[in-house]
């Protein structure tokens, strides 16, 4: 037999040989995306008071704060009479503005609206 067939018969032996050492990892399992749904939101309660609130809250305002704003004082209902509320610091939000809490007229007698920011 000539060197150069037994070169390549040597050569055919190793790339067999060899060729059966590739080790194939399994694909990994899929990924299971599961999808949750936002809470609710919290329910919407109205106070109404049968009478006006006191004329104002009393309370010294501190001074300015860097980054935030003082929301004022208010009076909460409690189902039989007026309680004041301390005001509060309140971060700014850039973009928005704060309507502080308040009182309204409306239909029944007197409706809360709730410190809030407000685009704009």
């Amino acid at each position: 037999m000539s060197l150069r067939l037994a070169t390549l018969l040597a050569l055919a032996g190793v790339t067999a040989v060899t060729a059966g050492c590739v080790v194939e990892q399994p694909a990994p399992p899929p990924r299971r995306v599961v999808y949750e749904a936002p809470p609710p939101p919290p329910p919407v309660v109205e106070v109404v008071a049968p009478q006006p609130p006191p004329v104002a809250v009393v309370e010294e305002i501190p001074p300015p704060r860097h980054g935030y704003i003082w929301a004022r004082g208010y009076w909460h209902w409690d189902g039989a009479r007026y309680v004041a509320v301390r005001g509060h610091w309140e971060a700014v939000r850039p973009g928005y503005h704060y309507v502080h809490p308040h009182w309204e007229r409306g239909p029944g007698g007197w409706h809360f609206s709730a410190g809030i920011w407000v685009a704009g």
